[in-house]
């Protein structure tokens, strides 16, 4: 195994313990505030700020750094009935579209997250620029996860481990 097969391994490892010390938090915290607005009657604020931007960071850092190709949610019960070469067309052309848009609006992004530097959140005061900073690498991520379908299907018979025609797979065959 190469030391970046290694490497990439290791910091896949530690994305996946970041998300879920992530997703813990975010459960303690709602935790927190069923009990304080429930039992002590006594809301607290920063629990639901809290839960917004962690459910946020979640999602979006989730699909950059933690979920594989194949986890990813599709709806392609129309895909799955097109013969080979359409799916294969469909691929490219869908994945060129998404890759065009997010390259497009990347500056626009960058801009608007630099530029909520000077707001804070309202309980915790976490600037905005870091609550929205996540959005550049998901981006960038779309922007590679799309680039490779369309490669797949452009180079590749058969693009995905799994042989058979469902909800979970590419079959070029």
């Amino acid at each position: 195994m190469s030391m970046f097969a290694k490497t990439a391994g290791w910091l896949h490892r530690r994305a996946e313990n970041f998300l879920a010390l992530m997703l813990g938090a975010l459960f303690l915290s709602f935790l927190i505030q069923i009990v304080f607005r429930y039992l002590l009657n006594l809301p607290l604020g920063w629990t639901v700020e809290f839960v917004a931007i962690a459910w946020l960071w979640g999602i979006l850092f989730g699909y950059a750094f933690v979920v594989p190709e194949k986890d990813v949610i599709r709806l392609d019960i129309l895909y799955a009935l097109l013969p080979p070469f359409a799916r294969r067309v469909l691929d490219v052309v869908t994945s060129g579209i998404c890759i065009a848009i997010f390259a497009w609006t990347l500056p626009q992004v960058w801009d608007y997250v630099t530029f909520m530097k000077i707001e804070k959140t309202a309980y915790m005061k976490i600037p905005f620029d870091w609550v929205f900073s996540i959005y550049i690498p998901f981006a960038l991520a779309v922007i590679i996860r799309c680039g490779r379908t369309a490669w797949r299907a452009i180079s590749d018979p058969v693009p995905y481990d799994l042989p058979a025609i469902s909800a979970e797979t590419h079959d070029y065959d």
